[in-house]
C-alpha cells in the first residue's frame, strides 16, 4: 500500500522546515538535506513510476522546486508523499523569478528544477537560469533520467549513432517547409516534436521532402494509450487521417540513403539550366532529382524560378536582336 501523501505541498511561505521525506513502496524514508546549488531533476515523460531513487531523494531534500507548472508537478510530489515547497519557473515569468532564485542560491539554498516532463532545459525554459547561476559561481547538479526524445529514439527502430534533435518545428506551413527542407539535407536521424493540432499537416509536409525515408511516429510515450507507428514517411502521411490525433507527437526520421551525394546549390543550378533549355520542368525536375540528392519540392520550386529567368533572357534577346534589324 502507498503511503498517504501529505497535504504540506505549497506554492507560498511555510511555517517551518517540511520534513525532508518520501514514500516508496509503503515506506516512508528519510533524504539527507540537498548540497547547496541547481540540481536539474528529470521527471517522469508520462508514467510516474519511471522517477529515480536519486530524484525522489533529491526532490524531498531541496529547500524549494522550481517547476513549470506547480499543478503538475504537485502530482508527482504527492504521490510520492514529498513536502514541497513549490515555486513557478516558465517562460512567462522567467525574467522576474531568475533574480530571486540566484538571491536565494546566494544565501546557501537548495533549489531543484524540473521541468512538467522529462530532462529540463530540452525544449525547456530553463538554459538563462543554468547560464546566470554558473556565471555567478553557483553550483549545476544534473540528475539524469526520462527523456522523450531518448526513449522514441530507442524504440523507433531507426539508426541511433548520429541524431539530430530539432524540438518544435514552426507552425506556419510555408517556414514549416523551408525548415524541414534544411532538415533534410542533414546526415543524420531527425528527432522532432509536434502537437496533435498539426501533426498531419507536417507528416504531409514531410512526405513531400523526404517521403521515401523509414520513420516513426511515436504518440504518449509511457503513457496508457502509447502507440509506435513504423512505415516509410510516405507511408505514414498516406494513413495520417486514422491517426489519433490526442496526445504529445515524437516523430523519428531516418537519415538519408547511404551513399546519398548532396549537391551543392550552384551545381544545382547549373544541372537545371542545362536541362531546362532542352526539356520541360517536370522532365528537368526529375532528372534533377535522381542526380543531386535534394528534395523534389526544393528542386521543383527552383527549377520554376530559373525557367522564368531563361525566358526573360530570351525575350531580352529576340528584342535586341529587333532592334538591329531595324537600323
Amino acid at each position: 500500500m502507498r503511503a498517504k501523501a501529505v497535504s504540506t505541498n505549497t506554492t507560498e511561505g511555510v511555517t517551518g522546515t517540511p520534513a525532508r521525506t518520501f514514500s516508496l513502496g509503503g515506506h516512508i524514508l528519510t533524504a539527507p538535506k540537498a548540497a547547496p546549488g541547481l540540481h536539474l531533476v528529470a521527471t517522469p515523460i508520462g508514467n510516474l513510476g519511471d522517477i529515480t531513487v536519486r530524484a525522489l531523494e533529491t526532490l524531498a531534500g531541496v529547500d524549494i522546486i522550481a517547476c513549470e507548472d506547480t499543478r503538475i508537478t504537485r502530482r508527482l510530489t504527492e504521490r510520492y508523499a514529498i513536502a514541497a515547497l513549490l515555486k513557478p519557473y516558465h517562460e512567462h515569468n522567467a525574467a522576474l523569478a531568475r533574480p530571486k532564485i540566484l538571491q536565494r542560491l546566494a544565501e546557501g539554498a537548495s533549489i531543484a528544477l524540473v521541468s512538467d516532463a522529462g530532462t529540463p532545459l530540452i525544449s525547456d525554459p530553463g538554459f538563462k537560469l543554468v547560464r546566470e547561476v554558473c556565471a555567478a559561481g553557483h553550483q549545476v547538479m544534473a540528475l539524469p533520467g526520462p527523456s522523450s526524445v531518448l526513449a522514441a529514439l530507442a524504440v523507433a527502430a531507426l539508426p541511433t549513432d548520429r541524431f539530430y534533435f530539432e524540438g518544435f518545428l514552426p507552425s506556419k506551413e510555408t517556414a514549416r517547409r523551408v525548415r524541414l527542407t534544411e532538415l533534410a539535407r542533414i546526415d543524420a536521424t531527425l528527432v522532432m516534436f509536434e502537437s496533435g493540432n498539426r501533426v498531419q499537416d507536417t507528416l504531409a509536409d514531410l512526405a513531400g521532402i523526404m517521403g521515401a525515408r523509414d520513420a516513426a511516429i511515436c504518440r504518449e510515450m509511457t503513457k496508457m494509450h502509447e502507440e509506435v507507428r513504423r512505415a516509410p514517411v510516405s507511408e505514414l502521411a498516406r494513413a495520417a487521417d486514422t491517426l489519433e490525433t490526442r496526445g504529445e507527437f515524437v516523430l523519428v526520421i531516418g537519415p538519408p540513403a547511404a551513399g546519398t551525394q548532396i549537391m551543392a546549390e550552384h551545381e544545382l543550378d547549373d544541372l537545371l539550366r542545362s536541362s531546362l533549355q532542352r526539356d520541360s520542368v517536370k522532365d528537368a525536375v526529375a532528372h534533377a532529382v535522381e542526380l543531386s540528392g535534394r528534395p523534389r519540392r526544393e528542386i521543383y520550386a527552383r527549377a520554376l524560378e530559373l525557367a522564368k529567368e531563361l525566358v526573360k533572357q530570351a525575350d531580352k534577346r529576340a528584342g535586341a536582336e529587333g532592334d538591329d534589324g531595324q537600323d
